[in-house]
């Protein structure tokens, strides 16, 4: 039940803030504002100069920033297409796969799509086991609650759980709704509550 690699690059849409605990009251008005910056290609011109290749480059116009919303779009299709080429043979996908689906054919808005994406993440990450000689995806039969001492075990929780924290820092869960999300599936699978949840992983 380890943490896939192929979630690096949804992961990076959430922000590096530092981590705060759901139950933290400064944590709860946090609200990133996210900034863009404009470059500016500077070229000199050399008359006497031999036009090389590279000087094509820099004359290129620079692609065009993409939205969030196009970045979660873009991101729920490499997650998905990944996810089922991943699976071992006659092994069935999650049903948040589907709701993933769903949301990005119906060009949800992006607080829909961060959470179907965040639920697709947790159960990847909870019910399936990566081979290590091909990297395919099986159903676990890990026990969680009897291994809650294992490091990598408690690693992946923490992982997940900030991820949900850096999405409503990014204003693209509601706190309520990420609340209600990490309890039902993370804290219940260990069989803390809330409060042990949050000590175990030092917040």
């Amino acid at each position: 039940m380890l943490l896939s690699s192929s979630l690096i690059a949804v992961m990076a849409l959430a922000s590096s803030s530092p981590a705060q605990s759901f139950s933290t009251p400064a944590f709860q008005m946090q609200r990133r504002q996210t900034t863009t910056s404009l470059h500016r290609v500077q070229t000199t011109s050399h008359p006497t100069s031999a036009l090389k290749m590279s000087d094509f480059g820099s004359a290129m116009p620079e692609k065009p920033e993409l939205s969030m919303k196009e970045k979660l779009m873009e991101s729920a299709t490499t997650f998905i297409v990944d996810l089922e080429a991943r699976l071992a043979d006659g092994v069935d996908p999650p049903p948040e796969m589907e709701a993933l689906k769903a949301a990005r054919d119906a060009d949800s808005d992006e607080k829909t799509l961060a959470l179907r994406i965040y639920e697709l993440m947790i159960e990847q990450g909870m019910t399936y086991d990566i081979d290590p000689e091909n990297g395919k995806l099986s159903p676990t039969q890990f026990d969680i609650k009897n291994n809650l001492d294992i490091p990598e075990v408690k690693a992946e929780f923490g992982h997940l759980y900030q991820y949900g924290m850096q999405l409503i820092a990014r204003d693209l869960i509601d706190v309520d709704v990420a609340k209600e999300c990490v309890k039902t599936r993370l804290i219940e699978r260990t069989g803390k509550t809330p409060e042990e949840f949050d000590a175990w992983l030092g917040y």
